[in-house]
């Protein structure tokens, strides 16, 4: 039955930035298909924690800084969840961060503090899982990337850099990977009701008028990742390499 490929019975996942929001969300979502979830954040993950055990699948919580991450840092995240939950099959590169400012004002800390979260992290935790789903022949990676990753925005230049190198990552690993069982691709959100966008939506003039741009007229919510998803981590995408899959309400087709 076509559903049955939708179903992550017998699979742990791990998502980064599950303490609140898009990461809660998913991985919720990859609870109730049938996944044990680990969740890494810098937050209290105690309601994700919640959530999922209530839907009786096992959760992990894992805390990490990953604005000071090192190679060595996530190898041992990968370390701890192949050792309390028993293998690794699926990782949500979730956790990010923006910074607004006009691009000639735009400081180098404000920089570099994205692209460490944003990309250098993604690589890191991706190369780090990726060797132990290369190892056991299959995993599933999927990056979160951003409407950004095919547009330049305005204020957010390094939040811009790093969505556009999550999807030029995406599109490498999945080169590599495919050939070891390991489908890599990406989920674009639109513009999501979320901590990251809660300036936009206070702001008089530009809330209306990127409303006014999503053709389903409203912002998105954590639930409408949710299928999205699940569908990437599950056998239901095993023909499907480096994509990048917009969730958006159409924003891109205007």
């Amino acid at each position: 039955m076509i559903l049955d490929l939708f179903k992550l019975d017998g699979k742990v996942a791990l998502v980064t930035g599950a303490g609140r929001g898009l990461g809660q969300g998913m991985a919720i979502a990859l609870a109730e298909s049938g996944a044990d979830v680990a969740g890494l954040d810098v937050i209290a993950l105690d309601e994700t924690a919640q959530k999922v055990q209530s839907l009786g699948r096992r959760f992990l919580s894992l805390s990490a800084n990953l604005l000071e991450a090192h190679a060595e840092d996530m190898t041992k995240v990968v370390e701890k969840v192949t050792s309390s939950l028993g293998r690794l099959d699926i990782v949500v590169n979730n956790a990010g961060i923006i910074r607004r400012a006009p691009v000639l004002e735009f400081s180098e800390q404000d920089w570099d503090d994205v692209m460490a979260i944003n990309l250098k992290a993604v690589f890191l935790l991706s190369q780090a899982a990726g060797r132990v789903m290369a190892a056991q022949g299959s995993g599933k990676i999927i990056n979160i990337a951003s409407m950004l990753s095919f547009q330049g925005g305005i204020h957010v230049p390094s939040y811009t850099a790093s969505k556009s190198g999550v999807a030029g990552l995406t599109r490498l690993f999945a080169n590599e990977l495919a050939g070891k069982g390991i489908n890599v691709n990406a989920i674009a959100p639109g513009y999501m009701a979320t901590d990251n966008t809660a300036p936009l939506r206070a702001d008089a003039e530009r809330a209306p008028a990127i409303l006014d741009r999503i053709p389903a007229g409203r912002w998105g919510e954590p639930s409408d990742l949710m299928g999205a998803v699940v569908f990437l981590a599950s056998a239901a995408s095993d023909y499907m390499n480096g994509a990048i899959v917009p969730v958006d309400g159409g924003w891109l087709t205007r």
